[in-house]
């Protein structure tokens, strides 16, 4: 699939289905999250901000990834410091749609005067350590054995983007 026939656009309720599969999806490859089973549409709703939820779709309309942010913290100093996710159809992995997906969110987020943007990653999951350092956030450090996943350790590698307008 070419990146031209690709569109970003805002995300909706009506693209929940889609949404979730992928992110089952993703799940299910033991290397996107802790979690092991998507939430409900109403849970993901809560749990992610209102604003900044894309969804990237195909020449016919069909989600193949989606994006989207959650605050860090309640405390007014963090306003403008966003974790985010973002989630790509297996079918369409490695065909630009996570760049996309990452430009659109680092455009709307900047937009809104976020200045960081930053998510923990397996560091086994290279293709996504490899996509957000393409699209300009780094390294800030590993987090050893945080949590445990299906019975064994697992360490975080922390990424963020600082914005170079913002802030």
């Amino acid at each position: 699939m070419p990146v031209a026939d690709l569109t970003v656009r805002e995300m909706t309720a009506g693209d929940a289905e889609r949404v979730l599969a992928i992110y089952q999806a993703g799940l299910d490859t033991g290397q996107a999250s802790f979690e092991t089973v998507a939430p409900t549409w109403a849970a993901f709703d809560a749990g992610r901000a209102p604003a900044h939820r894309l969804v990237a779709v195909d020449a016919v309309g069909r989600v193949v990834g989606w994006a989207a942010v959650s605050p860090t913290s309640p405390r007014a100093v963090y306003a403008g410091v966003v974790e985010h996710s973002v989630y790509v159809d297996p079918a369409t992995r490695g065909a630009g749609v996570g760049r996309l997906l990452l430009a659109g969110l680092i455009a709307s987020t900047e937009a809104a005067g976020i200045w960081t943007v930053q998510s923990g990653v397996f560091p086994e999951n290279t293709a996504s350590l490899a996509l957000h350092r393409r699209a300009g956030f780094r390294v800030v450090g590993t987090r050893e054995r945080v949590g445990r996943h299906h019975g064994r350790w697992r360490d975080v590698v922390l990424v963020e983007r600082r914005s170079p307008v913002i802030g």
